[in-house]
């Protein structure tokens, strides 16, 4: 350890101290984890599973460990060094971040968390503390409890962080999988949201209480191997309501508390793996460039409104008036893009809604002729109802052809 000068503590973990230090032969800043237990030969350091994980993962978005030193018993890592930890960047910020920012870093830790899996490992203490950020970059870290996949259940009970528990963990399951990392996940995408945790549980049987809050009771059949699942019947025959994750998280997109939901849903199966995460919408909104709405009443009217608050998602759309909504047609571009038409009826107006996604070079241009409110009996309820359009109500000149589009219209 001559090598390295110690310039302060930075962390102080239940396996060791971590501090700040400099290399003094590159002058290279690294971060040296002193092991609290003493370490007799190089076989038992060696097979510590921090290290043999590490030494299979190599990542751009997972801590990389430099140097293993072993002295007068005593046993150093010597990591890379980063700025800071997830926790510092909520606790410390003077606004809350952006669901831009949020995407950017939650993108890298599913890269590197589907990298983890991929190698036969989960992490199982994925936390705000075990995030470490330097500039954009955020990186796993502390591999301490890692385990791999192919070890032999019965698995360690204590396992992360109590508000970042899975319930399968709580409930004591015989055995769980690399699901318990993606309810982390979804634990710590709320958090970015709010600043706060989600499910702050001041014990194991309060923490099963406060998921019940949130997404109310399972099915009871969801941990057929749970050794305590009675601690989850005695919550569940108290009435919960679960509470809207919307109104929790009003900062957040509809894509943001579906992928919410989906990560931390009671049944592990059913949660995306960090591949899946990644291919779900929250991650490509830069996609829908951006909407048009057109509006026509009962005298001619053309009214083009950039309206980013108009997304469809899931079959409905948002802050839009109540109406029965059809599909008229799909078609493809000549750049491969996806065009999509849907016309929507209410009491006053017809509107058109014109969706173009992944166009490198949006454009539209709209020509028309008077069109009068069609009357047909159609119920008025939101949602999209997939059943076979009406040609006879498009009947007069109505139609959308490729015209140029300026760049600041993009939302």
């Amino acid at each position: 350890m001559e090598r390295y000068k110690i310039l302060e503590e930075i962390g102080d973990g239940t396996g060791g101290n971590v501090y700040k230090a400099v290399n003094n032969e590159t002058f290279e800043i690294v971060a040296v984890k002193r092991m609290k237990r003493k370490f007799y030969n190089w076989e038992e350091c060696l097979n510590l599973r921090e290290v043999k994980s590490l030494r299979r993962l190599n990542h751009p978005n997972i801590i990389k460990l430099l140097e293993i030193v072993r002295q007068n018993n005593e046993l150093f890592f010597i990591f890379e060094y980063m700025e800071c930890n997830l926790y510092q960047i909520m606790k410390n910020q003077q606004r809350s971040l952006s669901e831009e920012e949020i995407r950017g870093l939650m993108s890298q830790v599913l890269q590197a968390l589907s990298h983890v899996h991929k190698h036969g490992y989960f992490h199982r203490d994925l936390k705000p503390e075990n995030l470490l950020v330097t500039n954009n970059t955020i990186k796993i870290a502390d591999f301490g409890l890692a385990r791999e996949l192919s070890s032999s259940p019965p698995y360690t009970d204590y396992v992360s962080t109590r508000w970042y528990r899975a319930p399968e963990v709580l409930l004591q399951s015989a055995s769980y999988t690399p699901a318990i990392d993606m309810w982390a996940v979804g634990a710590i995408l709320a958090e970015l949201f709010t600043s706060c945790p989600i499910f702050p549980g001041e014990s194991e049987i309060d923490q099963l209480y406060k998921i019940c809050c949130v997404f109310g009771a399972p099915e009871r059949n969801t941990f057929p191997e749970s050794k305590n699942i009675s601690r989850l019947v005695d919550i569940t025959y108290s009435a919960i309501r679960p509470a809207d994750l919307s109104d929790m998280i009003p900062n957040a997109s509809l894509e943001a508390i579906d992928l919410i939901k989906q990560l931390c849903s009671w049944d592990p199966s059913k949660r995306p793996t960090a591949d899946q995460c990644l291919e779900h919408p929250f991650f490509h909104v830069s996609e829908r460039i951006f909407y048009l709405l057109i509006c026509v009443g009962s005298e001619p009217n053309l009214e083009l409104d950039f309206a980013p608050n108009l997304v469809l998602y899931n079959g409905k759309y948002d802050n839009m008036i109540a109406s029965t909504l059809f599909l008229v047609e799909t078609v493809h571009t000549n750049q491969g893009a996806k065009e999509v038409t849907f016309i929507s009826f209410s009491a006053e107006s017809v509107f058109l809604c014109i969706s173009f996604l992944n166009t490198a070079e949006p454009s539209l241009s709209l020509s028309f002729s008077p069109v009068s409110t069609p009357s047909i009996g159609v119920s008025q309820s939101t949602g999209c109802a997939m059943s076979p359009f009406q040609s006879s109500i498009l009947d007069r000149p109505f139609m959308a052809t490729s015209a140029g589009f300026q760049q600041g219209h993009y939302l």
